[in-house]
């Protein structure tokens, strides 16, 4: 039976510092368990435009992107949730009102509140989006508004209690730390994502593996049968079943080695 491997992006395949190193020891891992047949797939909170060449080119069957908003197999779409613009019309309009800042991310590329409060986070990830090229005058005032999933910070004057009160009612709200917030439409993770895959290439839980390190991977990582921490994301050792040795140490070649997938 054929194993199928799950791989976060941010801090496992890529570090998270401005470097953006992939290992030579990683690309060596993802050609040599796809040459023994595992089905290798990339499972991330980044929406699919987001999954740039430096990470596509490592090799991999299928994306996993937006928290399971939208599964992608041998070059085709399986699923994607669609929302409503009335729907992110009206988040965008509660969200403004709440005072946090947001940025919203869809399939195609970001959207922003040009008129909502701004911080010093948020204009540290435009200097980032614009180094990777990525456009950032997309605003929720333009006609093709439309979004997949949200992130939001807190400020001083927000009103968090009722931002909490209202965007739970539609969606699963990932703590994400230091006043950070994923905000992902309700039914949907990187486990389902999983749930998802395997029900549809008929693999058995047994045979699914996945590797992360941080707590936004946690759904993703209880979702299988062999779940692996890289090194030195000691918060989420606690609910995986291998520990691996850092990104930088051959921390992905390490654990695929130990499995015996390569």
């Amino acid at each position: 039976m054929q194993n199928i491997i799950f791989f976060d992006i941010d801090g496992t395949l890529i570090t998270e510092d401005a470097r953006r190193l992939i290992p030579d020891s990683t690309r060596t891992a993802i050609r040599t368990a796809r040459e023994n047949g595992c089905l290798t797939f990339i499972n991330t909170g980044r929406t699919e435009f987001n999954v740039n060449s430096q990470v596509r080119e490592l090799g991999f069957d299928g994306l996993l992107c937006g928290c399971g908003t939208y599964i992608e197999f041998d070059g085709k779409v399986l699923l994607y949730n669609r929302l409503t613009q009335e729907h992110c019309r009206k988040t965008a309009a509660l969200l403004r009102e709440c005072g946090v800042t947001p940025v919203y991310e869809h399939k195609d590329g970001y959207f922003f509140d040009h008129q909502a409060v701004r911080n010093a986070d948020l204009e540290d990830f435009l200097v980032s989006f614009v180094e990777e090229g990525i456009p950032i005058d997309r605003d929720i005032t333009d006609p093709e508004f439309i979004y997949d999933k949200f992130v939001i910070w807190e400020n001083p004057d927000a009103d968090m209690e009722r931002f909490h009160r209202e965007i739970r009612k539609d969606y699963d709200i990932i703590d994400r730390g230091n006043g950070f917030w994923e905000n992902v439409p309700l039914g949907f993770s990187k486990a389902t994502a999983i749930d998802f895959i395997l029900n549809e290439l008929g693999i058995p839980l047994e045979n699914a593996y996945a590797i992360g390190d941080s707590m936004n991977d946690l759904t993703m990582l209880k979702a299988v049968k062999h779940s692996i921490a890289m090194g030195g994301a000691e918060v989420i050792y606690p609910y995986v079943s291998y520990i691996t040795t850092p990104i930088l140490e051959d921390g992905i070649y390490n654990a695929l080695k130990h499995f015996g997938l390569i």
